[in-house]
């Protein structure tokens, strides 16, 4: 469904370092300096990509917009969170644990990246 999704900045070295260390836990590669001073995280199944706004306004976050990273277990979900607090994230939500209902049990955990977007990764159980 989808083929990318892109991220504004204000400090594109501290987001670097913040998903270089947080999307490692994940398997994948460092992300690529472009050009134009973007950042990309290719994989199979789609492209993460750092900005800073075309418009010249600062990047903000966006209120109510999380975005989901995948995980293969619950551990690799709280590894993922202990290193994004180690990189320059910061707590949101509840801790780490097991949300969802009757019929979908996730293990999530949620951060909010250097910039104040608010991420998480997660384990379908």
């Amino acid at each position: 469904m989808f083929s990318h999704v892109m991220i504004g900045t204000n400090d594109m070295q501290a987001s670097k370092q913040f998903y270089d260390a947080l999307l490692a836990t994940l398997g994948y590669p460092t992300g690529k300096i472009d050009e134009k001073g973007r950042c990309f995280y290719f994989s199979d199944s789609g492209v993460f990509c750092l900005t800073n706004p075309i418009n010249g306004e600062p990047a903000t976050h966006g209120n109510g917009m999380t975005i989901g990273f995948k995980a293969a277990d619950a551990e690799l979900v709280d590894k993922w969170h202990q290193v994004g607090l180690a990189n320059g994230g910061s707590e949101c939500e509840e801790p780490p644990g097991v949300r969802g209902n009757s019929e979908t049990k996730l293990y999530m955990a949620y951060l909010r990246d250097p910039a104040g977007n608010k991420i998480c990764a997660t384990h379908f159980m």
